[in-house]
């Protein structure tokens, strides 16, 4: 974990949120969460509020409305579950536009859209104000099962690695006029994927030897020590505390 590393979600900045300490920002988004996934599914003005506090923390650290929203795609498998839930779920029904759904299903699908939007933007604003590398030290100030951050970190590097190498082979089998075109192209690709996992392997061995050369004995050094200050905890807790009293009132008005 000593070398840099970006990522797609990643946008460089100097804002406020960007210069946090990796552990407040992680812990902040983690109980965050764990309000909003408390917060009744019939308080709807709370949720509101709770996007309005991801659009400030958004608008603090420079992140363009564009850019969040783009990120948010990958919640669309969820979003096509809940839209499901109304027309599957059984209990009482309603008419809504003619077609006749669920009312627990459709409470579960609000459920379901609400928390998980929220989740998913709190997450892409962590992941796009905090480099990889850093995210992993964070994990590590929060000790977090240092073979588990061990194991997100070769994962990291090594995909990268894979990555590179497929493109490798594509750009070596277009070279000799292949192109899948048909199942008749399919061995190829299957001894292409046997190549790749064959080197993976090999490639994985070697570092461990080198290692293990090295002096592993199964921890990794820390080489870059993550501090925090009273303040900076202070106003990483903004978010959560600001949520929970919104989940607390939602609670008493419900």
């Amino acid at each position: 974990m000593g070398a840099g590393h970006a990522h797609t979600l990643y946008r460089a900045g100097r804002s406020p949120v960007h210069t946090l300490p990796p552990h407040c920002k992680i812990a902040a988004v983690f109980c965050f969460v764990l309000v909003v996934v408390a917060t009744p599914r019939e308080a709807l003005w709370a949720f509101g509020l709770y996007a309005v506090l991801l659009a400030a923390v958004a608008a603090t650290a420079r992140i363009p409305a564009g850019f969040l929203l783009k990120r948010l795609l990958i919640e669309i498998p969820f979003v096509a579950f809940a839209v499901l839930m109304p027309f599957v779920a059984e209990g009482a029904r309603v008419d809504v536009l003619g077609l006749s759904l669920s009312e627990s299903g459709l409470w579960g699908a609000w459920n379901i859209l609400a928390k998980g939007t929220l989740g998913v933007a709190a997450s892409v604003i962590l992941a796009s104000t905090t480099e990889l590398r850093a995210l992993l030290l964070g994990l590590q100030r929060l000790r977090m099962p240092p073979l588990l951050v061990q194991i997100a970190s070769f994962m990291i590097r090594y995909g990268d690695v894979i990555t590179d190498e497929m493109r490798r082979m594509r750009i070596a089998r277009r070279s000799r006029g292949f192109e899948a075109r048909g199942v008749r192209q399919w061995g190829v690709l299957a001894k292409s994927a046997g190549a790749l996992f064959i080197r993976s392997y090999e490639r994985g061995e070697r570092v461990h030897l080198a290692m293990l050369s090295r002096g592993y004995t199964g921890t990794m050094p820390v080489i870059d020590e993550v501090t925090a200050s009273r303040a900076q905890w202070s106003y990483a807790a903004a978010l959560p505390l600001t949520a929970l009293a919104v989940c607390l009132t939602g609670w008493i008005l419900v």
